[in-house]
């Protein structure tokens, strides 16, 4: 019995160890390289150049020790004003700033000097310490999300939005793109002249269906953030969804529309009479003869297949949107995001900024998501009551954008839409009649020339149109005859959204 109870305390013994190991090695240290943090501090001590090749990839506090951290932020400093990095300046450095001793001393300072010989593997280091870095902010936001979750006061949503946001700051802080290589970059720009050839038109992105537009554009690319802008009631909605209509049927491209002012089944209602050829005020009303309903049913067939996902979230935060956009990109390859409209959006940051920073920052954000996902975004935008205060014409320009410069700045093509009779001008400088005339203006275009083009809007449709085409040469009604077959190749409409597919508990 002895010998049992010696063997079983040495068994428990060996337990206790054993839990303990694994205690430390999972729960009690954070990620952490300082043996690495130490080498890269003596390789930037020891040769002048190597801090080019880590300060786009490690900040102060990439560093785990605090007194590595202040020994950073101390070369920074002294790179930022071009003076020489040494034992000698960076100690003077944090002299200065009285954190000398905080971090060890002079002697600290000459022993990270000798802990390596050069700077040849000095990246490698800096990405490894990069690495323990955002693992232990990983860490940190997985604590501080348990710990709301279970504080029983506090919305859901905001907790949702709270983590969304800092998982964003963690990746944009320290997830970059190397850069490209001119050969890669060459091969790149051959293809994309090798495909603009091949379709005959010159179009090598995404086509709107409106042939002087696309002569203009050669098509929306990757990457490019444009702002489609107007007063209100002039068109900015039906324009959009024209293009989409092109862009989803024609060209069976995939697109995603974020529209915040309109319900989903409000824009689906503006595509059916769009598409069908029926008066949106008949649709309402709901009083179709039996060949309209034939008409109706015979469009909605197509549309409803069409790769077309609406999401009208209200209040949508940019965050919220790189969100559902990334979501969508790998579930459904969209082409081309909308937005409707940018200045109801939201930046879903809780620093109570004015709103004109805020629609900087979602500004900024559209850009990096169109950047990121490699597709256009277009994002409708209203114009200031400057435009009706002006004389003339009232032709909208550059500073009429609403709220902020930033708009401008960040655009890579901003357009204008500018209907004549909206003013009730009814003849342009040339005495031609204006009715249905709409100029979509180019103002400003990053990658091409600027230009003036002409649409014809037909407002009882909710559409836009070539203005070369007649009112019905693309939108044949059958005659009340019973003939429900069209020979329009377009046909087809109402669209239902596969987002509606999503169990109802999702908050997206």
């Amino acid at each position: 019995m002895k010998g049992f109870s010696e063997q079983t305390n040495k068994t428990k013994k060996r337990r206790a160890i054993t839990n303990e190991q694994l205690t430390q090695e999972h729960g009690k240290l954070p990620p952490q390289a300082v043996d690495l943090e130490e080498a890269v501090l003596g390789a930037l001590l020891l040769e002048k150049d190597a801090l080019t090749e880590v300060i786009d990839i490690l900040q102060p506090p990439s560093f785990y020790k605090e007194a590595h951290q202040k020994i950073y932020a101390s070369i920074q400093a002294l790179f930022q004003r071009s003076d020489p990095i040494d034992m000698l300046t960076v100690k003077k450095e944090l002299q200065k700033e009285g954190v000398l001793e905080i971090v060890g001393g002079p002697g600290y300072i000459v022993q990270l000097t000798n802990k390596i010989s050069s700077a040849a593997n000095i990246e490698f280091h800096a990405r490894i310490i990069a690495q323990k870095f955002i693992q232990r902010e990983l860490i940190k936001i997985s604590s501080e999300i348990i710990r709301d979750s279970y504080d029983e006061s506090s919305d859901v949503f905001d907790i949702l939005d709270s983590a969304e946001q800092k998982l964003f700051q963690v990746a944009q802080g320290n997830i970059r793109k190397s850069h490209d290589t001119m050969a890669s970059l060459i091969i790149q720009a051959k293809e994309q002249i090798k495909k603009s050839g091949a379709s005959g038109d010159g179009i090598n992105g995404i086509p709107t269906g409106f042939s002087k537009l696309d002569k203009l554009t050669s098509g929306f690319k990757g990457s490019e953030l444009l702002i489609l802008a107007a007063r209100p009631a002039m068109g900015k909605t039906a324009l959009v969804l024209s293009m989409t209509r092109n862009i989803v049927l024609d060209y069976q491209l995939p697109v995603a529309i974020f529209s915040l002012e309109m319900s989903a089944l409000q824009m689906v209602l503006r595509m059916v009479s769009n598409e069908s050829g029926l008066e949106q005020d008949k649709l309402k009303k709901g009083n179709l003869a039996k060949h309209e309903w034939e008409q109706l049913n015979a469009k909605v067939a197509t549309l409803s297949e069409a790769p077309l996902y609406i999401d009208d979230t209200p209040g949508l935060s940019v965050f919220e949107l790189r969100a559902k956009a990334r979501r969508l990109k790998a579930q459904h390859d969209i082409q081309m995001v909308v937005i409707d409209y940018l200045q109801l959006m939201t930046a879903g940051g809780k620093d109570g900024g004015n709103r004109q920073e805020e629609i900087s920052i979602i500004s900024r954000s559209l850009k990096i998501i169109a950047k990121e996902l490699n597709i256009p975004v277009i994002a409708l935008s209203q114009l200031s009551r400057a435009v009706e205060t002006r004389g003339g014409d009232k032709r909208p320009q550059l500073s009429d954008l609403r709220e902020s410069g930033a708009i401008e700045q960040d655009a890579d093509m901003v357009m204008f839409i500018y209907r004549p009779e909206y003013y009730e001008i009814t003849e342009d400088a040339e005495g031609n009649n204006t009715a249905g005339l709409t100029e979509i203006i180019v103002a400003k275009h990053r990658n091409g020339a600027l230009d003036n083009i002409p649409l014809r809007f037909q407002g009882k449709y909710g559409r836009f149109v070539d203005w070369e085409k007649n009112e019905f040469s693309q939108y044949d009604s059958p005659q009340p005859n019973g003939d429900s077959e069209l020979e329009n190749p377009h046909s087809s409409v109402i669209m239902k959204s596969r987002m509606d597919d999503l169990p109802n508990d999702l908050p997206f």
